[in-house]
């Protein structure tokens, strides 16, 4: 005997007893129990209640009633979808608008112009790396003279500053003062990478300076497209240069 049999035969109540499937109900499959009858009862009713607050919803909802959202929203394949408005420019706003970036990429050109000034007045340019190298040519007047040319002798000046370009004093001068500036080689070596960063600085300022030129006249073409006169397109648009247009001369008054 079970323990729940035992416990309900000591407190005098009759024993619960599952009840047997019948042999004709078998085909139908297991009955149903109490508890997932009542959780599948509760779950109609609460599906029932909501369709009942919807339709009391819909019969209170006044007709004439209107908000933007109807006329935004379709309907696509099966799926509301909220219709985002176009932006309604008109030509003259379009042209103020052409005509205030034009004039912050002319200000910020103009900047970029000034900051190359002064890295050109900073530098020296004459022995700027990837440039075609200065020459010095010295005319003589018979073979002898050429072989016999000494370069230091000529230029009056040490063989050690020779290859200098800049900041190379006379013998007279290294008499009177001493050599101004770094001799020491690791000092130079030191001083010349700093000068090819400078020069790389230089070099990527100029790229930029022209990037914003190109620009502002992209820009200039659209404002200028904007305009209904007739126009006929001379030369397509590329990454240098903006597209020119040939436009039909109409007197103005």
């Amino acid at each position: 005997m079970s323990a729940a049999f035992r416990k309900a035969a000591k407190s005098g109540q009759r024993p619960h007893r599952e009840r047997a499937q019948p042999a004709s109900r078998k085909k139908l499959g297991l009955l149903e129990k109490k508890k997932d009858y009542r959780l599948r009862a509760d779950d109609y009713h609460k599906k029932q209640n909501a369709l009942r607050a919807l339709q009391k919803k819909a019969l209170d909802k006044n007709p004439d009633e209107f908000y933007f959202k109807m006329i935004r929203a379709e309907l696509q394949d099966g799926v509301h979808i909220i219709k985002q408005p176009k932006d309604e420019v008109t030509p003259e706003q379009m042209k103020l608008m052409r005509t205030q970036d034009i004039k912050y990429v002319e200000t910020k050109r103009v900047a970029e112009a000034k900051k190359i000034e002064r890295l050109k007045s900073e530098l020296h340019l004459l022995d700027a790396e990837g440039k075609n190298p200065n020459k010095h040519v010295f005319f003589f007047d018979t073979k002898k003279e050429v072989q016999e040319f000494d370069i230091a002798t000529h230029l009056d000046t040490v063989p050690e500053l020779v290859d200098r370009v800049y900041n190379r004093p006379t013998i007279a001068t290294l008499q009177k003062e001493t050599l101004k500036g770094a001799t020491d080689p690791a000092h130079l070596k030191k001083l010349a990478q700093q000068r090819k960063n400078q020069y790389d600085l230089l070099k990527q300022r100029i790229e930029r300076e022209k990037a914003m030129f190109v620009i502002a006249q992209k820009i200039q073409t659209r404002k200028d497209l904007l305009d209904k006169t007739h126009k006929v397109k001379v030369k397509k648009e590329t990454t240098n240069g903006p597209a020119i247009y040939k436009f039909k001369f109409q007197r103005k008054r």
